[in-house]
């Protein structure tokens, strides 16, 4: 088994409607569900939040935009995706039942995007050893958001080592300036993902 699916976040609250929705997000759930039939090694990353975490408005009252947090330029976020909440759990309707579930952001101090590394490279989430330990070389991705966690998971694998496509048409960005998916989409492809537009990656 050399192949491996990696489903980043496909969580309630990043689906239109929640505190942190991705435009679009509902509409490539049965995608996501197509590709996890697909493989027999499915890897799920979950945004898993303590509820003071440093990205939160909640701990930033009347700020916006950028911040510094622990010495890394920092995005504050709505309150998203806190441990234990229905908003952290995943889409039912994707399947993810078997997967082998990786967490991420429980660190107050520094946020994590990659589903390999928190965001300062200080802690590994022990997903490359997992998938070391299964002989994989080859990775699929898809879920969201394009332009942040799946850009970073995408971008550390790449620099791993790994074979890298990217499932564009199953993943859905957040676009908080113009042009920045297809900007992640080309950091991607620079680095060495394969971008594949539509159907079942080899």
């Amino acid at each position: 088994m050399t192949h491996a699916l990696i489903v980043v976040d496909m969580q309630h609250d990043f689906m239109p409607g929640g505190p942190l929705g991705v435009p679009g997000a509902n509409e490539i759930v049965p995608d996501v569900r197509a590709l996890v039939d697909d493989f027999e090694l499915v890897i799920a990353t979950q945004d898993w939040h303590p509820k003071d975490h440093g990205s939160f408005a909640s701990q930033h009252p009347g700020k916006t935009g950028l911040i510094e947090l622990d010495g890394l330029s920092q995005i504050i976020w709505p309150d998203h995706c806190v441990q234990q909440t229905h908003g952290a759990s995943f889409v039912p309707e994707c399947g993810l039942d078997r997967a082998v579930v990786f967490q991420k952001g429980q660190t107050p101090t520094v946020d994590s995007y990659s589903g390999f590394f928190d965001n300062a490279k200080r802690r590994d989430t022990g997903l490359h050893a997992f998938l070391q330990s299964k002989g994989v070389t080859k990775l699929s991705v898809c879920g969201v958001a394009t332009d942040y966690c799946v850009r970073f998971t995408v971008e550390d694998a790449c620099a791993l080592g790994y074979e890298v496509r990217l499932c564009r048409w199953a993943t859905r960005g957040v676009e908080l300036q113009p042009g920045d998916i297809q900007n992640a989409i080309e950091s991607m492809r620079e680095r060495g993902a394969i971008i594949a537009d539509n159907g079942r990656p080899s």
